[in-house]
């Protein structure tokens, strides 16, 4: 099962987005990584934590775009949750 199936399923959260064919040619679709600046909720920044960015969790403190997740416990709670 790939990520785009998953996702349908409303099994996993993307760590991408599905921008639309006329926004770069004719492909019918085209994949943008999400960073911290999109996300609005600590739920966000842990499912594209957990789905490989890496990068948001930049000094390794365990708390992913700190903008929105607030402290180790909270984003403990939504990776059980999302089964992280």
């Amino acid at each position: 099962m790939n990520l785009l199936s998953l996702f349908i399923s409303g099994m996993v959260l993307p760590a991408v987005i599905l921008l639309p064919p006329s926004a770069y040619g004719n492909a019918p679709f085209t994949l943008a990584r999400v960073t911290c600046k999109q996300v609005s909720s600590c739920e966000e920044a842990v499912a594209i934590w957990c789905n490989g960015y890496s990068r948001a969790d930049g000094d390794s403190d365990g708390i992913p775009c700190e903008a929105v997740c607030h402290s180790l416990k909270q984003v403990e709670t939504i990776k059980l949750q999302q089964g992280c």
